[in-house]
């Protein structure tokens, strides 16, 4: 039986991974080189992970080469760079199979966004940025269909990542956001006041609201399992649907319920 200071029962007790052996600062200096790939560029080489990733071109060298012998990574001669190899698509495939909370989600986003012609997105975050797992993109305008599966985005100026910044607990959102002041450096200040209105309206009405590109407004909220996983959910629209303070409330009404379907049906899923 695990004893109560256990990291296992530490774990269990705070819903946050816990554990007192150290980790592998080779492994996780090869998963930011991994992390260095983005849709929309096909190989990269060690200048450019070397950027990326902020570490010394030596040592990406030497990461590279490992990568390559283990298969998560290929060289591409034509190019001169690097490209991810085949087993990381498995990898997200069995990520994908394994989001039971997608795959419930998912049919309640799809009908709202084909009958309410919509975009609708469900996100989580990964370091600094969200990233979609999956996005309906059926808005009048066809505007930013790019945004697909895997799809990052910023999380202090977007309402993705300000609903999902407000349903973290208390210590783990203080630790992020000290990462983001860090990240942003000068920027931060202004971007702060748009995080901090975000978390208050949240806090007294269950959503936020942001433009971060042109064109396109959304609304967010979090959305937490009945097992505690935190999401984020998003309606986006363009802008001249919001030029009314109706248009906007009409679309924050559909955030709202389907925020609680999908709550509703992860209950029942038992997820």
């Amino acid at each position: 039986m695990a004893s109560e200071h256990s990291t296992r029962t530490r774990t269990r007790a705070s819903g946050s991974f816990v554990r007192s052996t150290p980790g592998s600062q080779s492994l996780e200096r090869g998963l930011l080189l991994l992390r260095a790939f983005r849709l929309g560029g096909r190989t990269l080489g060690n200048a450019e992970l070397a950027e990326r990733s902020g570490l010394p071109r030596p040592t990406v060298s030497r990461l590279t080469r490992s990568l390559v012998d283990a298969g998560f990574l290929a060289y591409d001669h034509q190019q001169q760079g690097y490209r991810l190899g085949p087993v990381c698509l498995t990898l997200a495939l069995v990520y994908r199979a394994s989001e039971r909370a997608l795959e419930v989600a998912l049919p309640l986003m799809r009908s709202l966004a084909e009958g309410r012609r919509v975009n609708v997105g469900l996100a989580m975050a990964d370091q600094l940025e969200m990233v979609y797992l999956d996005s309906v993109r059926l808005s009048r305008l066809g505007m930013f269909r790019r945004i697909v599966p895997g799809s990052r985005i910023p999380i202090a100026s977007t309402a993705l990542g300000c609903a999902f910044l407000s349903g973290m607990a208390v210590a783990e959102r203080k630790a992020l956001l000290a990462r983001l002041r860090q990240a942003h450096g000068g920027g931060w200040p202004a971007l702060q006041r748009g995080v901090d209105a975000a978390l208050a309206s949240v806090r007294a009405q269950g959503f936020c609201r942001a433009q971060w590109q042109a064109g396109m407004v959304s609304v967010a909220a979090p959305l937490r399992t009945p097992g505690g996983e935190l999401y984020a959910l998003n309606v986006s629209f363009p802008v001249p649907a919001a030029s009314t303070q109706e248009g906007d409330e009409n679309h924050v009404g559909l955030l709202l319920r389907l925020a609680a379907d999908i709550q509703a049906a992860w209950a029942a899923a038992d997820l």
